[in-house]
């Protein structure tokens, strides 16, 4: 007992240690989760943005940021927006007290007007900058008339240059106050929603202008600190953005700050440039810019203070975690972290979407399961009750009235129960008839014979009915259940192609691009999806196509070299306008290949034949050749051949086993009509790989491998597809080699010479005397030797699919690159 309370008590202990490890190793993950509520869940860093913004002036004199700042949050945070005013009004009153009183009336003249007309507003988003504009332009004037007394053209221009400030802003607030104040933000920020955010920031530093600590410029600081921040994230190019973006807004602000626009913008491209050195590289270039620009200012004094500036931001830049920069990053595009994201994304769709399949493939499983069950005691047990209902049925029309019923089922049941069972099987097994013997015997036993044996006869038809379509329904569920079967590995296998990643292979790419421009080949650019002997997938961009063939006779052959193996070009894709480029696929080519003859011919000359015929390279690196005779001839009988193909070579491509395939189009061909229509089909499956062949003959003649001097008979029996709905199908493989030659043919060919017993010899030594080993040609001479044996009459439709499987030999050998190997190892 106590050693299952330790037992049961440790996973408890273990996570309690592990939750007080985590507070003790991770405080200031703690401490950010709080921040984080109070400022962006409960809406206060909306008064501290507002506490700025109310203070900062654009040339000296402007404040248009308190409108749009509010009308803003208005929108975006109708709950918040009490904080923001009363920071605005906090930070307009720093100035003087007129900015405050100024502030809060032009903000209640916003929200009168703004819901005076709500009720006529269609797209309160479009509209609302314009009701800024009017409200920052009639209260400048307002203002300007009580200062002045009159209206002058400064007054009128500084009020539309005040409104118009206050429209933009309010765009840009809309734009940028999601991203502060609200914490689950999307993965990615456009490039305009980036900037929109850098303008809220630096428009809020504004506010610091002033500001100063032990003769430091804390807008200074903080203006460095931003830029070194985003160059750090996301590199040269948004650092150089954001620090042309906060030195113009700085500029704007303060004229003292002009030549400081032109720090942060150098500054944020060579920290960007520098950021592979990470935090320290950053900080290089920042000091770099600072000396530079410092040298054309007034003196020591000012380049040692502006150096201290650039050191407490740089200061700043080292004491930000690692989790901000990361999360920050995540949300850029370009960076590595947000890519990450993107993958982890991308991982976890392709995860959710496998288990989907998985689960899907495991429903078709279940569902074949539960039709293929058939267990033997309830086989058995099922036959005895349908003995008894046929023996019930005919005792009660026979023995319900006799006077001896008492006699022979009461006190001689087991007798009386055996003789009419065996009655019974013997009238199945003699079409209905009872032998003389057991007549015999069984007129001794019962007074009515006669009515007993005809009352069973009468029975037996319908019992014989019943089972057959009980046999029936049970070789359906049969079949359906090997489809279901097929169809769940089929999407098992999917699942399994979906959870394989695409490998890194970014060595290797920059080696063959390496290799290629050392041919003076230009790629544009080389994708490397798989490097799996046998199974190569690569793709290029080519630029400046001319369309000579580059591709199989350079390419191709360099890859070859590369990668030890025989590459080929899968496909082409060039483009429409003047062959700028083409986009190629490099596939492993088979190891082994099949060169196709064919000769038909019509009944009687026809145009229409009842024989069709397909050759195909199947996805999962077979080549299917197959041949199916419609019953008969004509239109009617070509229609039904060519359904037959066509549906087969679907089902093939789907990656059901072949077996299953063609039972579900012999399922579909007996049940979609009443008319006598069959089809044969005679179809070849041969590994290109490995030149494996499977055989599966559904009543059609043999096929014949000519191998060397000798010819091999290859023979199935089967019936026509479409006359019975389920059979057995009866696999013959065959081992080819190169060189081989398969010969298949429709009875019409096979059966076709007159005057000949022996078919099967007729056609040996008429392959065995072949003199060409081309499969066109030998596809003709043997239907020309059947035609010639008819004295020029076609008394069936012929058709002849000779094949020749052949090593797969590349029309250009492979290019050695020798600097690649080197590199390589």
């Amino acid at each position: 007992m106590e050693k299952v309370e330790r037992n049961f008590m440790d996973p408890i202990r273990d996570v309690n240690f592990a939750k007080s490890k985590i507070k003790l190793a991770n405080p200031f993950t703690n401490f950010q989760a709080k921040m984080e509520t109070f400022f962006l869940k409960k809406g206060y860093i909306l008064l501290l943005i507002g506490f700025l913004l109310g203070r900062s002036l654009i040339l000296a004199k402007l404040t248009p940021f308190s409108v749009p700042f509010f009308a803003a949050v208005y929108l975006v945070r109708k709950d918040r927006a009490p904080l923001a005013l009363i920071g605005l009004i906090a930070g307009a009153a720093t100035l003087s007290v007129a900015d405050a009183v100024s502030t809060f009336v032009l903000t209640v003249l916003f929200l009168l007007s703004y819901k005076a007309t709500k009720r006529w507003l269609k797209n309160e988003v479009k509209v609302v900058p314009f009701y800024v504009f009017f409200v920052l332009f009639s209260g400048s004037l307002v203002e300007g008339y009580i200062v002045s007394g009159k209206f002058t053209l400064y007054e009128l221009m500084m009020a539309g240059i005040e409104s118009s400030l206050g429209f933009i802003l309010t765009l840009i607030f809309l734009q940028g106050l999601p991203l502060l104040s609200i914490s689950k933000r999307r993965q990615s920020l456009k490039t305009e929603e980036i900037v929109c955010l850098i303008i809220l920031l630096a428009s809020v530093m504004t506010g610091t202008i002033g500001w100063t600590m032990y003769d430091i410029s804390v807008d200074h600081v903080l203006a460095r600190y931003l830029v070194l921040l985003f160059a750090f994230v996301a590199g040269a190019t948004v650092g150089s953005t954001v620090g042309v973006v906060t030195g113009l807004i700085f500029s704007l602000a303060s004229i003292s700050s002009f030549t400081h626009m032109s720090l942060l913008a150098f500054s944020g491209l060579l920290g960007g440039l520098l950021k592979e050195g990470k935090k320290v590289g950053v900080s290089i270039g920042l000091l770099i810019a600072t000396l530079l620009i410092g040298m054309y200012g007034d003196g020591n004094a000012a380049l040692v203070k502006t150096i201290l500036e650039s050191a407490v931001a740089i200061a700043l830049l080292f004491l930000t975690p690692k989790t901000l920069t990361s999360k920050l990053a995540k949300y850029i595009p370009g960076t590595l972290e947000h890519s990450q994201e993107q993958q982890q994304y991308m991982r976890k769709m392709r995860d959710v979407t496998s288990q989907r399949v998985a689960q899907f493939s495991h429903v078709f499983q279940a569902l074949s399961n539960s039709f293929n069950h058939q267990s033997e005691p309830t086989e058995w047990n099922e036959t005895d009750r349908e003995l008894d209902y046929f023996l019930s049925n005919v005792t009660e029309k026979t023995c319900q009235l006799c006077h001896r019923k008492e006699q022979c089922w009461t006190r001689n049941f087991n007798e009386t129960y055996e003789f009419m069972k065996e009655i019974m099987l013997d009238m199945e097994q003699k079409g209905g008839e009872v032998s003389q013997k057991l007549y015999r015997e069984w007129g001794v036993h019962c007074v009515k014979p006669k009515k007993v044996v005809e009352a069973m006869q009468q029975e037996l038809t319908y019992y014989q009915a019943n089972q057959k379509l009980k046999r029936q329904v049970k070789e359906s569920r049969k079949l359906v259940a090997d489809q279901l079967l097929g169809v769940s590995e089929i999407m098992g296998n999917f699942a399994k192609e979906i959870q394989r990643e695409r490998e890194n292979h970014h060595k290797q790419e920059e080696l063959i691009l390496e290799a290629m421009q050392d041919f003076g080949i230009e790629i544009e650019q080389v994708e490397i999806y798989s490097l799996e002997q046998g199974n190569v997938d690569i793709d290029m961009t080519i630029p400046d196509y001319q369309g000579h063939g580059e591709c199989e006779k350079l390419i191709a052959p360099i890859l070859s070299d590369i990668l030890g193996e025989t590459i080929i070009v899968n496909s082409e894709e060039i483009s429409p306008f003047g062959h700028d480029y083409c986009h190629v696929t490099f596939r492993s080519a088979k190891a082994y290949s099949i060169e196709v003859g064919v000769a038909h011919a019509a009944k009687d000359g026809g145009l229409i034949s009842g024989d069709s015929y397909s050759t195909t390279e199947l996805g999962c690196g077979k080549y299917a050749i197959a041949i199916s005779d419609g019953m008969g001839n004509g239109e009617r009988a070509h229609i039904e051949s060519q359904e037959t193909l066509q549906l087969l070579e679907k089902i093939l491509q789907s990656g059901i086993e072949e077996r299953v395939a063609i039972k579900s189009v012999n399922s579909v061909l007996s049940l979609r009509t009443t008319d006598e229509i069959f089809s044969t089909l005679d179809l070849a499956m041969v590994d290109l790989q490995n030149a494996s062949a499977k055989f599966l003959k559904i009543g059609s003649t043999p096929s014949f491998v000519k191998r060397g001097n000798k010819v091999l008979k290859i023979q199935a029996s089967n019936l026509p597809m479409g006359i019975i709905e389920d059979f057995e199908v009866d696999v013959v493989s065959e081992q080819l080699r190169a060189g081989d030659l398969l010969i298949m043919m429709s009875d019409g060919v096979f059966e076709g010479p007159k005057h000949v017993e022996n078919h099967d010899l007729w056609m040996k030594r008429k392959i065995k005397e072949l003199k060409t080993e081309e499969p066109q040609g030998i596809a003709d001479v043997i239907m020309e030797e059947v035609i010639r044996s008819r004295s020029g009459y076609i008394d069936d439709d012929m058709t002849v699919v000779v094949a020749k499987v052949k090593h797969n030999t590349p029309k250009w050998a492979s290019i050695p690159v020798p600097q690649f190997k080197q590199k390589a190892n």
